[in-house]
């Protein structure tokens, strides 16, 4: 009997969202109108209690437009992770100012606050965590570090929709948050960001940039970028969200039970307190070089019909595009967990027969040395 492949990520689009494209459609109004203004208050509203909303055309714009409206640029240093997509450091270099790349901690994969600490220079305006594959980096701590140095706290939420600590929601801890609705996130809108702030001026500001610099049309007060969202991503993004705490529950369902079933890897943590969302569901392969873990993403592949993700491989700092600055920069976890970490699949359309063979391939090619 041939199996049916598990696909890593899958992307749920239906007649709900293609009803409401529809509408805007019909309506005459498909750039920037009711329906973006509508997701923002709603998104506010539920995933960010109430803190402000702006939205933009990408998660990577998130990041970029809360950096300008923060007030970011030349000579200025923000300390992000090196495990991560590189959009986080690319947001800061297209800033004008430098990413400072910082270690993580191997059982959350987000950053560690001993080498933020070491990262802090003169230069150092802010910390930029990132909320990876939807667990809260440790914000108690990076909090303590910013207070204590006087820094801006900016947050990559683009993983984490909902995600908290103790019921304080990601997006509502620093200056901003910048989230994505790219098709394999958490909910989509098609392509999308939104920008997340109780600072009002942030907000007026990022509203400008987004739309070329002006509140009022011709009277251009910045620079700025044709960033905006449209009426059709938006509304996808309103149906979309309806549907994110069902999806949500149903991740964490799926994680569970691949946390009792697999005994061959380390599965994620979860630290008292925190909700984790399960953008993706990773292990590790403790030991593992990265030649042997693409090994078992093979085997895992080709025997038992289990696809799987790689995030991410090459760590920022030795990016080609990013490595020039961080000359001869070592982050050890970072290495280790780059050759560790797979990631399963664990969205809402898996079935228990699909659970059970991701927990059956993941063990015996595991223990196996795959």
């Amino acid at each position: 009997m041939t199996l049916e492949f598990i696909p890593p990520a899958k992307p749920i689009i239906g007649e709900d969202e293609r009803k409401a494209v529809d509408a805007v459609l019909a309506s005459g109004q498909v750039a920037q109108g009711p329906q973006v203004h509508s997701f923002e208050e709603e998104f506010s509203a539920q995933v960010v209690d109430g803190v402000e909303s702006v939205a933009v055309n990408s998660g990577t714009s998130a990041l970029h437009i809360g950096l300008l409206a923060s007030g970011i640029g030349a000579g200025d240093e923000v300390i992000v992770p090196s495990f991560t997509f590189a959009a986080t450091g690319n947001s800061v270099a297209l800033a004008g100012a430098k990413p400072v790349f910082a270690d993580i901690d191997v059982e959350t994969f987000t950053l560690d606050p001993a080498s933020i600490e070491a990262s802090i220079t003169e230069h150092t305006a802010a910390i930029m965590p990132v909320h990876l594959y939807g667990l809260p980096a440790n914000m108690t701590e990076i909090r303590r570090i910013a207070d204590a140095h006087g820094l801006k706290i900016f947050e990559d939420c683009a993983q984490a929709h909902a995600a908290s600590i103790d019921g304080k929601h990601v997006g509502t801890f620093g200056t901003f948050g910048a989230f994505s609705f790219y098709p394999t996130k958490n909910m989509t809108s098609g392509e999308g960001g939104m920008i997340t702030t109780s600072d009002a001026e942030v907000a007026r500001k990022a509203r400008m940039i987004r739309n070329q610099g002006m509140e009022k049309r011709y009277a251009n007060e910045y620079v700025g970028l044709n960033n905006r969202m449209t009426d059709i991503h938006a509304a996808i993004g309103r149906v979309q969200l309806t549907k994110l705490e069902g999806w949500t529950k149903a991740r964490q369902a799926n994680a569970a039970f691949l946390s009792q079933g697999i005994t061959e890897a380390v599965t994620p943590v979860v630290p008292t307190g925190y909700v984790h969302v399960y953008h993706q569901y990773t292990i590790r392969l403790e030991g593992a070089t990265g030649e042997e873990r693409d090994r078992f993403t093979a085997a895992l592949k080709d025997e038992y019909q289990v696809g799987s993700g790689v995030y991410y491989p090459i760590p920022n700092h030795r990016l080609p595009s990013l490595a020039p600055f961080a000359p001869g920069l070592e982050l050890p976890n970072t290495e280790k967990v780059a050759a560790e970490c797979v990631s399963l699949p664990v969205h809402p359309s898996l079935s228990q027969a699909d659970l059970e063979r991701i927990v059956e391939g993941v063990n015996k090619l595991a223990k196996a040395g795959a």
